[in-house]
């Protein structure tokens, strides 16, 4: 049982329909109940599901495939020549989410659909039902199985609500985010459910979570965010997803102290809680990947620079010959963090790489791009010698005003002496 609410406009009026949440494929149905047949845009695989893929093709979609690395420009072209047809082309249906989510909460709208900045018209879709078999997420049923579950039941409900159509303002139409969250916003409104930062690309991350066997809920890192603020690309969040893996307990998905200590070889001391302190951002006593991340991108890579690590590696580079040996590396590694020797000896080892007992700057600087972690132990171990340095002159300081007190002391009793 379908019950629509709202008029569905013309393609003249609003080329283009975003309809959210999405949730499953059932959802191609929305194409079928608008102002004439809808144009969909669906990834490339959708075309191959048996029955609805047939429904797919029916629409004249624009396809999606998520392999070719020109795809994301060719889908944008494709829906702005539709957009801008002015009716010669069917009116296109958007799911601008870009994957399909279990509906209590709309995650980020990517921005192909409002690129064209053209008039839009949101819809909102729900499944009222007391027992959901529409569902198709990550985790669960497969897509023959949700349709299998879907026909055993005796009534099904779908809720169409067409919105007002939404005309962009001036700013919107220059600035295709904007232009999907305020879109977003009148859906989740209506629909009464929140919204969040996640986005599609966190749904990448939290299966790279699962085939690490690790929770997939640690890939949730709301991708969006730092991706803005530090710059980086999925490609380096799957990196360090791999890294974080290796350090991570496998069972909860988060680094404690002393996992942290296994990972860099080192004992739990206080310079140690202090560097995992500076990560461990909410004061849980856990690291979690989203805390990783910014850990490695604000503390430990912009102290992970040239002039640190030269600094570094001349303070053990004891001997001054331009190669540091496992009896420096050990005297240093002791006193400073309280390392045993067969821990140090490990330690040497893996920076030593070609084997011939000393560890040279290019040996040094390749281990340290490797594991930035150690940054913030250099950075620490440095401030430690400054500070002895500077008791040492402070030292000597209190030292020669006291002998020049005495002086004077003195030299006040002879003249006393003196006079008399």
């Amino acid at each position: 049982h379908i019950k629509i609410r709202g008029k569905p406009a013309p393609s003249s009026e609003a080329p283009l329909m975003c309809c959210a949440p999405h949730s499953t494929y059932f959802d191609i149905i929305t194409c079928f109940i608008g102002e004439g047949l809808a144009s969909g845009v669906s990834r490339k695989e959708n075309a191959s599901i048996p029955l609805i893929g047939v429904l797919v093709q029916s629409t004249q979609p624009v396809l999606v495939d998520r392999e070719d690395p020109n795809s994301r420009r060719n889908t944008i072209e494709e829906i702005k020549k539709r957009a801008q047809s002015e009716g010669a082309w069917p009116q296109v249906i958007i799911f601008p989410e870009g994957t399909c989510t279990n509906r209590s909460c709309l995650i980020n709208f990517k921005p192909g659909a409002f690129f064209p900045g053209m008039p839009v018209q949101p819809v909102a879709i729900k499944y009222p039902n007391k027992l959901d078999t529409f569902t198709w997420t990550w985790q669960g049923p497969g897509g023959l199985k949700i349709l299998w579950y879907t026909l055993c039941q005796f009534h099904n409900r779908l809720e169409v609500e067409f919105l007002p159509v939404y005309y962009p303002s001036e700013e919107e139409k220059s600035n295709a985010r904007l232009y999907g969250a305020n879109v977003r916003a009148k859906i989740a409104a209506v629909l009464n459910i929140p919204t969040t930062d996640h986005t599609f690309d966190d749904c990448m991350l939290m299966v790279a979570a699962g085939k690490s066997d690790m929770p997939m809920d640690a890939g949730l890192v709301e991708f969006q965010k730092l991706r803005e603020k530090l710059g980086l690309k999925l490609e380096d969040m799957r990196e360090l997803l791999k890294t974080y893996a290796n350090i991570a307990e496998k069972q909860d998905g988060v680094i404690g102290i002393d996992d942290f200590a296994k990972h860099l070889n080192l004992p739990v001391t206080e310079s140690l809680k202090e560097l995992f302190s500076l990560y461990d951002r909410d004061g849980s006593g856990r690291i979690d990947f989203r805390e990783y991340i910014i850990g490695l991108s604000v503390v430990s890579q912009p102290a992970n620079s040239e002039e640190t690590l030269q600094m570094a590696f001349k303070m053990f580079d004891t001997e001054g010959n331009g190669k540091i040996s496992e009896e420096s590396l050990t005297t240093i590694l002791r006193n400073a963090f309280n390392m045993e020797r067969m821990d140090i000896t490990d330690l040497f080892k893996s920076v030593d790489t070609n084997g011939d007992g000393f560890i040279t700057y290019d040996e040094f600087e390749v281990f340290s791009k490797v594991h930035p972690e150690y940054a913030g132990l250099f950075k620490t171990y440095q401030d430690l010698k400054q500070q002895e340095e500077l008791a040492v002159v402070e030292e000597e300081l209190e030292d020669l005003e006291e002998d020049s007190s005495n002086l004077e002391v003195l030299g006040t009793t002879g003249n006393g002496k003196k006079d008399d």
